[in-house]
């Protein structure tokens, strides 16, 4: 998946080239896979032209044309992450694996110029590997902008969490769009990575509706996923997949939003970590102030997309949802429940990454989406891994049973996670985990601390 409004988990990229002192401009970047979809988005949001150069726009900046648009410190800062990396656990020994379709042509550049506007160091390396072969990058081909958008997303906000962690970006030649259409390809590069031990954190910021998923082919297509990812489990590798930007529901094969209540995988599966979505708000040094549920009208824009989470049609509830008590163990169902966590998600509060191969020019894009979830708690865990002196693995039985004790998480408890472009109803926040943010977002120090407490650190 690439960009807003397509089948996958999309990002939704909100935008903006960034012109010294230009005027507003709803230019945006064409998406893959929906015809038409940005269009609508890039209305929606309003995008905005602020700046050019290789220097970023401030925060300040931003929120003088109405949004925020938070820099690596602040997030940093507003998760806790700053108390790990300011101490020296900075992923150093780790290595994260970021699997997307065609990638960058402009990856290395790119991140070299994120990395010196906002003054972070190099990686200790960047590897990319074509193992399933590659095609030509087509600057007019939409689906390819935007998967090289998205690639460059997952290394850019990974690498801004865990600065002393390597990367390999995994790229397959085949589009991955909806239903079974480039999942055996990713699949293949998830075995390809286990295979030569590439790194203890694979992130998926990609996924197909379940439902798209139902036919033979579909079926084993998740079978075959299930299997690596127990084989990821029995490795000791994390792995971890956005869940959305539709809200409770998700497309269809024709690119229609399904009538009533879906979830995408790989994100349901029981062996994943799920990331869903939150608006955070924060003030220009990064201080948290408090988090709602990405869905509903959120600043100058309106409404701006909606974190995905529900109940998997296709999985029973694993032991650790067990963890979930009262009303909202009610709605599972006996059925896994996503997301398990949330990150900052919401592109009218968006980040920025730097593009150079956008046929209008070089320049700092505003940009949102459960997309930016996954390769942030990537990074993070590769943090986590640094401190622990060992990769913790499959996060999930370690995680519900922090939550249940209240500690590790920012817990939201307000907002509902509806599409407002459908009728079906989304999920309430509530206080603990539910069907709108999981756990919630992290608070690093905490989760360090529970680490520690649990023999886990050393």
């Amino acid at each position: 998946m690439t960009f807003a409004r397509r089948s996958l988990v999309g990002i939704c990229l909100a935008v903006a080239l960034v012109l010294v002192g230009g005027a507003a401009s709803s230019r945006s970047v064409r998406p893959a896979g929906h015809p038409g979809a940005l269009a609508d988005f890039s209305v929606r949001l309003h995008t905005k032209l602020l700046k050019t150069g290789d220097a970023p726009p401030s925060d300040e900046l931003c929120r003088s044309q109405g949004f925020p648009c938070y820099s690596p410190q602040e997030i940093r800062h507003a998760y806790g992450v700053d108390k790990l990396t300011d101490a020296g656990t900075t992923g150093t020994g780790q290595s994260i694996v970021i699997i997307d379709s065609f990638g960058s042509p402009t990856l290395s550049s790119d991140l070299a110029t994120f990395d010196a506007g906002y003054g972070l160091p190099a990686p200790p390396s960047l590897t990319v590997l074509s193992p399933l072969g590659t095609v030509p990058f087509d600057p007019d081909n939409g689906d390819m902008i935007g998967w090289a958008a998205e690639t460059t997303l997952d290394v850019e906000w990974a690498h801004a969490m865990a600065p002393g962690a390597s990367i390999v970006v995994l790229t397959s030649p085949v589009d991955e769009t909806e239903g079974v259409q480039g999942m055996p390809e990713f699949a293949a590069l998830i075995k390809y990575a286990l295979d030569h031990h590439l790194g203890q954190i694979i992130s998926q910021s990609w996924g197909a509706t379940e439902n798209t998923l139902f036919s033979p082919e579909g079926q084993q297509v998740i079978s075959d996923f299930e299997a690596l990812y127990a084989r990821a489990a029995a490795q000791n590798v994390t792995v971890l997949a956005s869940t959305g930007d539709t809200g409770s529901t998700n497309y269809d094969l024709n690119f229609d939003l399904y009538p009533y209540p879906v979830v995408g995988f790989p994100a349901s599966s029981p062996l994943v970590t799920s990331v869903g979505g939150t608006s955070l708000y924060a003030d220009t040094k990064g201080n948290y102030q408090f988090e709602t549920v990405w869905g509903s009208p959120t600043g100058p824009f309106g409404y701006c997309g909606a974190g995905g989470g529900g109940v998997s049609q296709i999985f029973s509830e694993p032991l650790y949802q067990h963890f979930v008590w009262g009303p909202q163990q009610a709605l599972l169902g006996n059925h896994r429940g996503i997301p398990d966590v949330s990150w900052l998600a919401d592109p009218c509060q968006g980040i920025l990454i730097y593009l150079s191969f956008i046929p209008d020019g070089a320049g700092w894009y505003f940009i949102g989406g459960t997309s930016e979830g996954s390769p942030q708690w990537a990074g993070l865990v590769a943090d986590l891994n640094q401190y622990a002196h060992h990769p913790l693995g499959f996060l999930n039985p370690l995680l519900y049973p922090l939550g249940a004790l209240h500690t590790g998480f920012n817990d939201v408890t307000i907002g509902n996670n509806a599409d407002l472009e459908t009728t079906v109803p989304g999920y309430n926040a509530v206080a603990g985990w539910d069907l709108a943010t999981g756990w919630g977002s992290p608070n690093a120090p905490l989760l360090l601390r529970r680490i520690a407490l649990s023999g886990a650190g050393g």
